[in-house]
């Protein structure tokens, strides 16, 4: 493997570093043998200031001499074990002096872990390859669990991989490292060689021992891998090393007695010696990251046409791979990965999007073969021991959440597709490392196959290029060193055992059980019951009256121009990082006219697949009739998302008919029901234990709420607003904050359900202990004032003329002369609209 510019470099500054060390050591000894051991040198720091400059951070190992430590600061697909093993063979030739020894190879995850050891294995390999001619082809590649004798060492280059958990010491007598075993007896005296043992200790004053000073055998040392490595100062390789800088971890690393540590890291923290600092340009220059990268923001609030135009993206990038095999002989597979919101096998339903839901979309709507899809989480791990770069290799898309964040190395990644909720708290750009190496470390001269490509929806375009500027730096690509840490937190994520239950107040405890709502319910037989979407409004849809003309006339373009693509590459300019290149659009499609492809996208809004098969022909041979099939393939993916706009409106229109339909028959009315049947106010809540609850606008408590404590971060600023406001009304008895997806919810013509942001009750004038008036209030800002908020503007109308006038005895409970008012409320009226819900 040839050696790019900037490698050769920042080997030359590691030979520069060595050669000094050792000058500077063949110093210290003439020093100690004429002033003794206290006027000892710090030999890595004269070395340093020499090469280097200023700015070193010295560090003891174990038994208080100093060690040489230094960084190699590589970006992600910067080549940073190929560096590794080259500083391997330099440190051995320049510094030990030997080509046998002990490499301790440490890493931080069981990914990095299973990967290196598999590349240092493969002896076809260039990074076993260049071990090999640094050892004279005597290299033995070890784990923790194999055993190697002192024959072993002084005729092979030993490099033992280490997990870095594996290493601390924590709780070290539980640990397999330091317990004793009897795999190391050669490297220790035996048990009755009482002076050896002494010796030993006298020598190397960190080892574990067995203390029985007063026994008959005194201090025995334990033959532990832990001793051993302490005897033999390892050369320690630390990759990611800004994953060990915790007090235990460098402890624990230093304590092993290593000759030298070299630290890999592309975001070192400020307390690393950075020997080497090697720049995101320069890997551009070098061909070894696929740039300009593309962020392709995908306008439409279905993540499935984000899912579509990755696969189409993906697909047009096989075609290209073709066309390339076809010229150099040489195999790259394209993959895209996905990253998802949840993988556990519990987490699957709700608002987030699971894993399973995209494999299930892949294989079952978009036709890829399932051996092609692959699922990583911490529970399913679909490429273990899999070689993604063989050409037998089937998969094409990997789904993860953060299975693959960090170590992993594929060079055949093109596509990332985000599927996260634009408000969620996960960061945008875990994955975007994932996908920049260029495969074989060069250019292809193929434009499309020389870039990386990120999709997403719906998310804000400042804050993407803010999100991507970020990964670019957490990736070493920018002149920003630092720790970066992911917060994995998930908005609404709460356990079992972090919640607590809260009762209703005492003095509304006489409302258990009677403060019920209605809602609209169906009759069946002779009994009523809520309403179902699915069961009794989708189902009683007329497709035939369904109206797609309007898709007839749809322009095609060469172009696709509805969704926000930016380029982004690496700046000349390292303190700008990044720069946006322009917009570009892309130019062919990935995928071929098929009818049954374009059915299975509508089969999830027009349930019957035979009658979405004959809207689906219907729309695209009256397009295919005006224009030209390859411009029409081309726009396959903006016909299917037209085409699934529109049939969401005709559904909705003919739901509303449907509705209004069943009204008007009297089979759908809007009722209260009792018991388990219907919806009353819950007597205890759950809230997080580590939850903080809203007070009043005075920091006081809520003494209206009818809990006492209210989720403050469930909460808007207009909500909190009209909270403290309520707080403050004499004609208020109590309010509640209804929580989404928990509690009361409105089933109207359209699928999800509306919950709405408040219930307050106005006191009975009677008695003031009483209520009258129940009010159901959902708030809006005015940026949320769109179709959606008219459509539960016309829902709450509705249930206010179904309701209207009629006493709760008429509704179907025995409480006279409560009624119950519902209102949409935006931010520049809420005021108002309340002072009039309480008018007398």
């Amino acid at each position: 493997m040839e050696l790019k510019e900037y490698q050769q470099k920042a080997l030359s500054q590691v030979k520069r570093y060595l050669e000094a060390l050792g000058r500077w050591r063949t110093k210290n000894e003439q020093v100690v043998k004429v002033a003794g051991a206290e006027a000892s040198l710090d030999v890595p720091l004269k070395a340093w200031e020499e090469v280097v400059g200023a700015g070193y951070r010295s560090r003891k190992n174990g038994l208080g001499e100093y060690v040489a430590n230094f960084c190699l600061k590589i970006p992600t697909g910067g080549g940073k074990t190929l560096l590794a093993v080259k500083a391997i063979d330099l440190i051995n030739s320049i510094y030990r002096k030997k080509q046998t020894g002990l490499v301790l190879w440490v890493v931080p995850t069981t990914q990095i872990y299973r990967q290196t050891i598999q590349h240092l294995r493969n002896r076809e390999h260039p990074y076993r390859q260049h071990l090999d001619i640094a050892s004279g082809d005597r290299t033995l590649v070890l784990e923790k669990l194999d055993r190697f004798t002192p024959i072993d060492l002084a005729q092979n280059l030993v490099v033992m991989m280490l997990m870095l958990p594996s290493a601390s010491r924590q709780n070290k007598e539980t640990l397999k490292v330091f317990k004793d075993s009897g795999g190391f007896g050669a490297f220790f005296p035996s048990d009755d060689d009482i002076e050896g043992h002494k010796k030993l200790l006298d020598q190397f004053s960190n080892l574990d021992a067995f203390d029985d000073r007063r026994g008959f055998f005194g201090r025995q040392v334990k033959t532990s891998l832990g001793n051993t490595l302490r005897l033999l100062s390892p050369v320690i390789i630390l990759d990611e090393g800004h994953k060990a800088y915790s007090e235990t971890a460098q402890g624990t690393l230093r304590g092993f007695n290593p000759s030298i540590i070299v630290e890999l890291s592309a975001t070192p923290t400020p307390a690393s010696n950075i020997l080497v600092d090697i720049r995101g340009m320069e890997l551009a220059r070098e061909e070894m990251v696929k740039l300009d990268l593309h962020i392709i923001n995908k306008v439409s609030v279905d993540w499935k046409d984000t899912m579509l135009s990755s696969v189409e993206r993906r697909n047009v990038l096989e075609e290209k791979t073709k066309e390339y095999r076809a010229n150099t002989g040489e195999y790259i597979r394209p993959i895209c990965l996905v990253q998802v919101e949840r993988t556990g096998k519990d987490q699957r339903g709700g608002r987030y999007i699971h894993a399973e839901d995209v494999r299930e979309y892949l294989i079952k709507v978009c036709g890829i073969p399932e051996e092609q899809v692959a699922v990583k989480t911490s529970e399913k791990d679909d490429i273990e021991g899999i070689d993604l770069l063989a050409r037998d290799c089937p998969i094409r898309y990997i789904i993860t959440k953060q299975a693959l964040q960090e170590g992993w190395d594929c060079a055949f990644a093109y596509v990332l597709t985000i599927l996260t909720n634009p408000a969620s708290k996960n960061n945008l750009t875990q994955l975007v490392g994932r996908i920049l190496r260029q495969p074989f470390a060069r250019k292809t001269k193929s434009k499309e196959l020389d870039e990386s490509y990120v999709f997403c929806f719906q998310q804000r375009g400042a804050g993407l290029l803010a999100s991507v500027k970020a990964g670019f730096e957490q990736e070493g690509l920018g002149d920003l060193a630092g720790r970066v840490i992911a917060d994995e937190t998930l908005e609404g994520e709460v356990s079992g055992e972090g919640e607590r239950v809260v009762e209703i107040r005492d003095e509304f405890r006489k409302f258990v059980g009677k403060i019920y709502l209605p809602v609209f319910v169906i009759q069946e037989d002779s009994q009523w019951r809520q309403v179902s979407y699915e069961m009794d409004i989708i189902s009683r849809i007329d497709w035939t009256n369904a109206d797609f003309s309007s898709l007839y006339e749809l322009p095609l373009s060469p172009l696709e121009e509805k969704d926000i693509e930016v380029a982004i590459g690496l700046s000349e300019d390292e303190k700008e990082v990044i720069r946006q290149k322009g917009v570009v659009r892309l130019k062919e499609g990935g995928l071929a006219i098929d009818m049954v492809f374009v059915a299975r996208h509508l089969v999830d809004i027009i349930p019957n697949p035979w009658v979405a098969h004959e809207i689906g022909t219907r729309v695209m041979e009256r397009l295919l009739a005006k224009s030209n099939a390859q411009v029409a393939a081309n726009n396959l993916v903006f016909i299917i998302e037209e085409t699934r706009k529109h049939a969401e409106k005709e559904k909705d229109r003919l739901a509303q008919q449907v509705f209004s339909q069943l009204i008007h028959d009297k089979r759908l009315r809007f009722l209260l029901l009792k018991e388990d049947q219907g919806y009353r106010l819950p007597s205890r809540i759950r809230v997080r234990r580590t939850g903080k609850t809203l007070t009043r606008s005075d920091g006081l408590s809520l003494q209206r709420s009818l809990f006492e404590f209210v989720p403050d971060d469930e909460l808007n600023s207009t909500e909190t607003a009209v909270a403290w406001y309520l707080e403050e009304q004499g004609r208020l008895l109590w309010w509640y904050r209804n929580l989404s997806r928990q509690d009361y919810a409105i089933q109207g013509w359209r699928k999800h359900r509306i919950y709405p942001d408040f219930i307050f009750s106005e006191v009975d004038p009677k008695d003031w202990t009483e209520y009258d008036k129940v009010f159901v209030v959902e708030t809006k800002g005015l940026h949320l004032k769109n179709e959606d908020t008219e459509y539960k503007q016309d829902v709450f109308e509705l249930c206010n003329r179904l309701a209207e006038a009629k006493s709760w005895l008429e509704l179907g409970l025995q409480f006279p002369e409560k009624k119950v008012v519902f209102q949409v409320v935006f931010e520049h009226e809420w005021q108002r609209k309340i002072n009039t819900l309480f008018a007398p």
